[in-house]
């Protein structure tokens, strides 16, 4: 989906399209005044009504951004305050993660309606595996991507970019050409002169540190990892990594759709806007707390599972992180219970230092219908607790 956030809420807020939006800082509030003072009439609001970037003080992080706004170099996961020096009057909204699921749920069920083999990869993403769809092969795929592009617009509202190639590595290179709302077609026969020019961290898989690796290595673009020897690449990378690498240069993906998978865990976090302290703080926290227990209980409730291994998070001033986890002999998905056993785990970290962001886990997942056909279904298990501080 393009800028998936960003515009849904330019459906909600029309008269924002076309200029620069970021999407972050806090959650929406349908009490927030100037919600009351317009409902009903959200498309009316004066541009000079919104807040702007530059006043933005906090140490939030940018969910996504408008097109506009990415041309000033404003994009997802970067902090605030760092985009108000680079966009100072982009428009800054809170996110509103229910909407967004909803609009979600309904653009995939257009997209399983015309062409079921999915993979949901997240909220905004998803893999086709579209081989047997009747006319699915229709200049090279171009029909049915139009077609699922016009259904999702008469859905929702909202545009996706598609990307088709013969497997699931050059087709997220391929969604990534031609946005907004574009299609792209990757054949085998494009690798060399669509695919080799590009950065090596264009390759799904490659992250800020082997990208960094190569760089220094001499390796710049995907077509030069394409020249490697591959035995020097496990050499330099270890055999498996390096010997993925090779493949995923050549364009290589045997890899299929899958259709479902179970989750492995559940968990919420935030980051506070100050350094907080157990002591000092402790109300302030205990709230904090509170409502990541509730939140993820009510994500297990929702998903439909069960959890027995309970966790926390913390990053400490300094950015350390400390994780403690403890396993319970029932499987639950009570908030009270969550934050109960949670907090078990907070008597083992260091409270004595301020820390600036809190998480809360769960994990050890089971379906709720098989654990509510068998209680003890999945207690063989070993109890026990898992520590780490790195």
């Amino acid at each position: 989906m393009d800028a998936f956030f960003a515009s849904v809420e330019l459906l909600r807020y029309p008269q924002l399209r076309d200029l620069p939006v970021v999407i972050g800082g806090g959650r929406h509030n349908p009490n927030h005044p100037l919600q009351r003072a317009w409902a009903g009439r959200l498309h009316e609001i004066p541009l000079e009504q919104f807040p702007r970037l530059r006043s933005y003080a906090g140490r939030g992080v940018i969910t996504t951004a408008t097109y506009p706004a990415r041309q000033f170099g404003v994009g997802s996961a970067m902090g605030l305050m760092k985009a108000a020096r680079l966009c100072p009057d982009a428009i800054l909204l809170p996110g509103d993660f229910e909407r967004y699921r909803d609009f979600s749920r309904r653009f995939k069920a257009v997209i399983t309606g015309i062409a079921p083999v999915m993979e949901n990869r997240g909220i905004d993403e998803v893999y086709i595996d579209f081989t047997e769809v009747p006319d699915g092969q229709a200049d090279g795929g171009r029909v049915l991507a139009e077609r699922i592009q016009r259904g999702i617009l008469q859905e929702t509202g909202l545009t996706c970019s598609v990307g088709v190639a013969p497997n699931k590595l050059l087709a997220k290179m391929a969604s990534e050409f031609n946005k907004p709302n574009g299609i792209s077609i990757v054949q085998d026969s494009d690798l060399q002169p669509l695919i080799w020019p590009l950065p090596c961290r264009k390759i799904k898989g490659i992250g800020p540190k082997s990208g960094a690796r190569l760089e220094q290595l001499g390796i710049h673009t995907i077509g030069e990892l394409a020249a490697c020897d591959p035995l020097w690449l496990m050499q330099q990378f270890g055999k498996s990594y390096g010997h993925w690498l090779h493949a995923s240069a050549w364009g290589r993906d045997d890899s299929t759709v899958v259709t479902h998978s179970e989750p492995v865990s559940v968990s919420r976090e935030t980051t506070f806007a100050r350094d907080l302290h157990a002591v000092h703080d402790k109300a302030e926290l205990g709230e904090i707390f509170t409502r990541l227990s509730q939140q993820v209980a009510a994500d297990l409730q929702r998903k439909g599972y069960v959890a027995r291994t309970f966790g926390i998070k913390l990053r400490y001033t300094d950015f350390r992180i400390a994780t403690r986890d403890q396993t319970v002999d029932h499987y639950t998905a009570d908030a009270a219970e969550i934050r109960r056993h949670a907090g078990q785990c907070l008597k083992r970290v260091d409270l004595t230092r301020h820390f600036r962001l809190l998480g809360v886990r769960a994990s050890n997942l089971l379906p709720l219908a098989e654990w509510e056909a068998d209680p003890t279904a999945g207690l063989a298990q070993d109890d026990g607790m898992t520590l780490s501080l790195f």
